[in-house]
C-alpha cells in the first residue's frame, strides 16, 4: 500500500473513503511482490496494481464490495487448470490479497493516514496488519517508527501491540516487507497470529565516483532503478551540476574522504568509475570494509589485476577482495556509456535479487529470485 502513498495521502486529505487491496503473500511466479496495492475510492476511481493485469478486475470488485460492507476481506488468486478463463494468474503464481476499507469513520483511518503521510514525506515507517487471526481484529493496524514507537492498536492485549511493534521495527530496520508469526504467548489471545509488515524507507543510495561520461549514463540508470544518486569527484571542473543535472547530489571531494564522511547502509551501492589508482586504491580500501550492498570498479582485466595487487599491498584481505565486482557490470558486449550503464545496473539488480545473470531463454532458473516467504493465511472465516 505504501507504494501508492502519495496519492492515498491526498485522498485522505480530501476526506475520501476508499478500500485498499494489498498483496500480502506470493507463491510461484507471481507478477507483483508483497506490498503492491490497488486502491478504489467511493466514486470508483482506481490507482495502483496488484498483478499487472491478471486479476485487477476481480480485486477492483472486492474493493467496491468492501467499501459497501465495511468488512475486511482476504482472498487468494491462482491459476485454474480446469478453466483457463477463470479469474487467476496465467503465470502460474499465487497472490494472497488483503482488502481493507478505509472509510471516513473507520477506527484505523488515523493510523493508515499517519503511515501514508510518513511514506509520502520519504520517512521510514511500517504498517503492521493482521492476516491470520481472530476476525474481530481484522482491519486494525499499527504504524511503527524506526525507534519502535507506534500509533494505533491491533485491538487485543497491550502485549500484542508491543510485540507486534518490536517485530515490525526489526523488519523496518532491514528495509523489508513481509510476514511474521507471533506465538500464543505474544498474542495473548490463545492462538498464533500472522502479521503483514509493510516497510517504507527512504530511497537507497547509489554513489558514483568519477565524473566521466559513463557516470552521466549511470546516473540515469540509477534514478530509473529508484536510487538516490550522488556523483563524487575531486576535480571541480568535471564534477558540476551542469554535467550531471539528473543527479540528486554532486560532490567535489576526494572519493575516499567523502566516503568516510557520508552515511551508507546495507542497501547502498558504490560504483567506482575513476579508473585511476590514486583514487581507486584508497577508496576501495575503505569501501570493501563497509557493510554496503555492492561495490563495483571499472577497468580492464589488466587494470583489475594491477588494482588488486595494490589493494593487497595496503592490507585488503582476500575475503574483502571477493566482494569487489570488477570489471564492473555484466557481459552484455556493451560499448557506449548507455550500454555500459545498463550492464552495471543489471549486475546491481542481479546481486540484489540473487539472479544468475544468464539469459532466461533455455535456462532452468527461477524468473523471480526473491524468496516467496510464508503465504499469508486468512482472517477468521473471511475469505
Amino acid at each position: 500500500m505504501l507504494d501508492i502513498a502519495e496519492e492515498l495521502h491526498r485522498w485522505v486529505g480530501q476526506g475520501r473513503s476508499f478500500a485498499v487491496a494489498t498483496v500480502v503473500g506470493v507463491g510461484g511466479s507471481a507478477p507483483r511482490q508483497p506490498g503492491a496495492a490497488l486502491a478504489v475510492d467511493a466514486d470508483g476511481t482506481a490507482i495502483g496494481s496488484v498483478s499487472g493485469g491478471c486479476v485487477e478486475g476481480a480485486v477492483y470488485d472486492l474493493c467496491r464490495q468492501a467499501l459497501q460492507s465495511g468488512d475486511t476481506v482476504a482472498e487468494r488468486f491462482g491459476y485454474s487448470d480446469e478453466d483457463a478463463f477463470a479469474v487467476g494468474l496465467t503465470c502460474g503464481g499465487v497472490l494472497d490479497v488483503l482488502v481493507v476499507p478505509v472509510g471516513v469513520d473507520a477506527p484505523w483511518r488515523e493510523v493508515f493516514a499517519a503511515g501514508l503521510a510518513a511514506a509520502a514525506r520519504g520517512e521510514a515507517a511500517a504498517l503492521a496488519r493482521l492476516t491470520d487471526g481472530p476476525a474481530a481484529l481484522a482491519g486494525r493496524a499499527l504504524m511503527v517508527r524506526p525507534d519502535g514507537t507506534y500509533d494505533g492498536t491491533l485491538g487485543g492485549h497491550p502485549e500484542l501491540d508491543r510485540t507486534a511493534a518490536a517485530e515490525a521495527a526489526a523488519l523496518l530496520d532491514a528495509g523489508r516487507t513481509g510476514t511474521v508469526v507471533i506465538g500464543e504467548d505474544g498474542s495473548r489471545c490463545g492462538q498464533p497470529l500472522t502479521l503483514f509488515v509493510e516497510s517504507s524507507v527512504p530511497a537507497p543510495r547509489m554513489i558514483v565516483f568519477g565524473a566521466i561520461d559513463f557516470a552521466a549514463a549511470l546516473v540515469r540508470v540509477g534514478r530509473f532503478l529508484g536510487y538516490r544518486v550522488t556523483v563524487c569527484d575531486a576535480r571541480p571542473v568535471f564534477a558540476t551540476r551542469a554535467r550531471f543535472p539528473e543527479a540528486d547530489e554532486v560532490v567535489v571531494d576526494w572519493p575516499h574522504r567523502y566516503l568516510e564522511s557520508t552515511e551508507v547502509d546495507g542497501r547502498t551501492v558504490l560504483c567506482v568509475l575513476t579508473h585511476d589508482a590514486k583514487f581507486d586504491v584508497p577508496l576501495l580500501e575503505r569501501a570493501l570494509r563497509l557493510p554496503v550492498a555492492y561495490v563495483g570498479a571499472m577497468g580492464s582485466r589488466r587494470t583489475h589485476e594491477d588494482r588488486n595487487r595494490r589493494l593487497r599491498e595496503v592490507g585488503v584481505t582476500e575475503i574483502e577482495l571477493a566482494r569487489l565486482h570488477s570489471p564492473i557490470g555484466l557481459d552484455l558486449g556493451a560499448r557506449t556509456p548507455e550500454e555500459t550503464a545498463l550492464s552495471i545496473g543489471a549486475e546491481i539488480v542481479a546481486v540484489r535479487r540473487g539472479g544468475s545473470g544468464v539469459s532466461l531463454t533455455g535456462a532452468h532458473t527461477p524468473i523471480h529470485h526473491d524468496g516467496p516467504g510464508p503465504v499469508a493465511g486468512r482472517i477468521g472465516s473471511v475469505a
